[in-house]
């Protein structure tokens, strides 16, 4: 079954603006069932077909006379060549929406259309479903905690009970186990492992002990939600620090973390200036630290953790789907005063804590005033994001504000 995604306009309206449209995620987001509903009528080529890639790399001046454009062309990355004979035709032709590209191993794509494609195609990312995206909603706006937003969210929201919300967040967003209840969730994870390490990680890194590799993956899912510490994990692991920085790329470029970025000015005292690692799907990350249930997960050590990295993910979905980027920070100074996310758009700092309640307090927002010391830039409408079921006014123009309106 098909899950409409939000996506899907960016993806056609690039399209009217670029020769090719990129499409670059997480391996088994949707990438490909994606274009596919979306443009049934063009020819599809997989380069995860040997005979199909060969021929790409040995013929590629007459390739596409027997796949001319428009044309879908998934695994792209497999073929790398192809990219120079793609600049060659949309040159020749400046025709729009005439390739439609895919791949999951996002950096040796973007390498190949940053060479090769600049200024010729659009790029998306595109992530696991969203909360919205699972719910079925239409409601395809950018996160922002402010009363205009919230306002016309709450005409199509969907409010979901403590229990349903951790059973959403330990199933994980990768389309096939959301749409089919009846996969098992332990055999589904351990698969996608065993088929990420062998195929991506492989082939990036030419990893040898993979069994390392696994055990990394494990130790950057028990900090999700927390301070990246390099020395700690690489001596978790058992390995150096540049080979960690370097496996935590690969995870990086993969779309399975997301590096939230430390917001540094001079106002604030001695901040902290070290990101925050979290991974983009929590099912993933539930099953490497082996929480395996959602009842073990919300009554865990990591349950707030857990939820913190989903909410970030959740408020990133917003502004891919949208085909929009968009500027996430964490804040913490020398006194270990924490903002969990600021959303950084216009000169302004839209404050967010988030909290893994249904009761938030005042107290919870009590680090906002640490903005009031940065000059030249606006301080917006924040709030807590949690798990109460209203919308309610906190203090001043701040406000409790429940998952569901992300």
């Amino acid at each position: 079954m098909y899950i409409k995604r939000h996506i899907e306009q960016a993806v056609l309206n690039r399209a009217k603006m670029k020769g090719a449209v990129v499409v670059t995620g997480a391996r088994q987001v949707g990438k490909t069932t994606l274009i596919e509903a979306l443009k049934p009528d063009i020819p599809k080529i997989t380069f995860d077909d040997l005979p199909t890639r060969r021929r790409a790399i040995t013929e590629p001046s007459v390739f596409f006379d027997f796949y001319p454009p428009p044309v879908f062309i998934d695994e792209v990355q497999y073929a790398p060549v192809i990219f120079h004979y793609i600049k060659i035709l949309l040159d020749k032709s400046r025709n729009k929406g005439d390739f439609f590209l895919t791949g999951s191993q996002s950096y040796e794509l973007m390498e190949n259309v940053t060479e090769s494609l600049a200024g010729r195609a659009a790029i998306l990312g595109l992530y696991g479903l969203s909360l919205r995206e699972i719910n079925g909603e239409d409601w395809n706006q950018p996160f922002l905690p402010t009363t205009k937003y919230l306002k016309e969210r709450m005409i199509n929201k969907t409010v979901m009970n403590i229990s349903k919300v951790w059973e959403t967040i330990h199933r994980g967003c990768f389309p096939e186990l959301v749409s089919n209840p009846d996969f098992t969730w332990a055999a589904f994870y351990a698969d996608y492992v065993k088929t990420y390490i062998e195929r991506d990680v492989r082939k990036l890194t030419q990893v040898a002990d993979e069994d390392s590799f696994y055990k990394f993956m494990t130790v950057c899912a028990a900090m999700t939600g927390q301070l990246l510490n390099l020395s700690s994990l690489a001596k978790d692991v058992g390995i150096s620090e540049p080979t960690a920085k370097r496996w935590l790329s690969i995870l990086k470029t993969s779309g399975l973390v997301y590096l939230q970025k430390p917001y540094s000015n001079n106002a604030i005292s001695r901040a902290v200036k070290t990101p925050k690692l979290h991974f983009l799907d929590i099912g993933l990350a539930a099953y490497l630290t082996r929480w395996l249930t959602p009842e073990n997960l919300l009554s865990g050590a990591m349950s707030s953790h857990f939820f913190e990295s989903y909410v970030v993910g959740e408020i990133l979905k917003s502004y891919a789907n949208a085909g929009l980027e968009v500027d996430l920070y964490h804040l913490r100074d020398g006194h270990q005063k924490e903002i969990d996310v600021l959303i950084h758009e216009n000169n302004t700092l839209y404050p967010i804590e988030i909290k893994a309640t249904a009761e938030p307090d005042t107290k919870d927002i009590k680090n906002f005033a640490m903005l009031d010391a940065i000059k030249n830039v606006n301080v917006g409408e924040g709030g807590v994001i949690c798990l109460a079921k209203e919308l309610l006014p906190l203090k001043g123009q701040h406000k409790i504000i429940p998952l569901w309106a992300i």
